[in-house]
């Protein structure tokens, strides 16, 4: 990795739309040295009367990926951002990623910026997904989820530009997470992964304790 770029420590949060990463991803920022980093809520917060959030807006209402580099930009003047800020500090928290890297090319442009510790996998089927992100879509009023058809898209340029981000990190960093469980389950399924993969020497202690 290049010395010149800062290395952000990683989890990355990996499903189809409607999996889950948002939630899970919030809900393990609340423990100290996590930090929920999602590309969706960076587009949705741009002001969309801005040149860039136009563009933006016209890719997620047609189910469309943002391009590359657009998103690479925005997220590495994100991390920028919050870094200055204090929201994150990269010698203690991991970073737990949503929504990106979402294509291999992504990953390899992240490859200098990203030391990615861990990949969760949340596998579901697509019309439980379908029926979730719906709901989800009308409680908080979010236009991009509202079509069906857009949605089932997005299903689309997932299988095609997201599953093989698998392929492009080590197995031995992949774990499976079924995301069709219960919320509290799937929880329960990701601390658990987390402990194992992340801190194992909690384990070795209760063992024995």
């Amino acid at each position: 990795m290049s010395a010149e770029q800062p290395v952000y420590r990683s989890v990355l949060l990996l499903g189809p739309p409607g999996s889950g990463k948002g939630t899970q991803g919030k809900v393990l920022s609340q423990m100290p040295g996590f930090v929920h980093v999602s590309s969706g809520d960076m587009f949705r917060n741009l002001d969309h009367q801005s040149d860039r959030g136009r563009l933006l807006l016209e890719y997620s209402t047609r189910g469309e990926l943002v391009p590359d580099d657009v998103t690479i930009r925005l997220w590495r003047h994100h991390m920028e951002r919050m870094a200055k800020s204090g929201q994150f500090d990269i010698k203690r928290d991991v970073l737990l990623l949503d929504g990106i890297p979402r294509s291999a090319h992504q990953a390899e442009m992240l490859a200098d910026n990203v030391d990615m510790l861990l990949l969760l996998h949340l596998q579901a089927s697509q019309e439980a997904m379908v029926e979730r992100i719906h709901k989800r879509a009308l409680q908080e009023n979010r236009l991009d989820d509202i079509n069906p058809d857009v949605v089932r898209r997005r299903f689309q340029e997932y299988e095609a530009a997201t599953a093989p981000v698998l392929e492009f990190y080590p197995t031995d960093k992949i774990r499976t997470v079924d995301a069709g469980a219960a919320p509290l389950e799937v929880l329960r399924q990701i601390i658990e992964v987390l402990q194992v993969m992340l801190f194992p020497e909690t384990l070795q202690h209760s063992i024995a304790v």
